[in-house]
């Protein structure tokens, strides 16, 4: 089971990335744009993710992702660590925000980061 440690440190190898405290909690940046963070007690994280598609993820997998009310008009979604299945999952989740974050000179640098393998 992933913790925050792995949070940090997969979220720290993704390219042009930074840590910055934030709302008095971690947050993880690329490129001065937040992409990702440890709420609470870090326990679970907080990733960009489209609206519809985090709908279908929270109803897919309600005992892994939620949507949190102080964002549910945001394109954030908020996922239990304990139930990421493994780091693997885990980098694809932080890979898939920063994506969604990342200005278009690192997507063109880095174009398969955060895809689906084919």
């Amino acid at each position: 089971m992933p913790d925050a440690e792995d949070v940090r440190r997969i979220a720290l190898s993704l390219p042009d990335t930074t840590e910055k405290i934030a709302w008095s909690m971690p947050t993880f940046r690329v490129a001065g744009k937040m992409f990702a963070t440890l709420p609470e007690d870090e326990t679970s994280i907080a990733v960009r993710c489209p609206k519809e598609e985090r709908d279908e993820l929270v109803l897919a997998e309600p005992g892994k992702f939620w949507i949190a009310d102080h964002e549910s008009q945001f394109a954030w979604v908020r996922a239990r660590l304990d139930a990421i299945e493994d780091e693997g999952e885990l980098r694809d989740v932080l890979a898939d925000s920063w994506r969604q974050a990342a200005p278009t000179r690192l997507l063109e640098a880095h174009p398969r980061l955060g895809l689906p393998a084919q």
